[in-house]
């Protein structure tokens, strides 16, 4: 990566590179909101069933 930052330099194109930074970051962050998201929606899953298997305990 070294090589690629020093050649993109000298050629004074760091627009790109700050851009393709950027860019990383976003699609990282996307990711990883995504994956919370996930995360979040199994837990609330979990939580309706349990109190849906409550109820039914208590209507038994």
């Amino acid at each position: 990566m070294g090589d690629a930052l020093q050649i993109v330099a000298e050629k004074g194109d760091l627009a790109h590179v700050a851009l393709f930074l950027w860019a990383s970051a976003a699609s990282g962050l996307l990711v990883w909101s995504l994956r919370e998201q996930a995360a979040s929606n199994k837990r609330f899953q979990d939580f309706v069933e349990e109190i849906a298997r409550l109820t039914s305990l208590l209507d038994g």
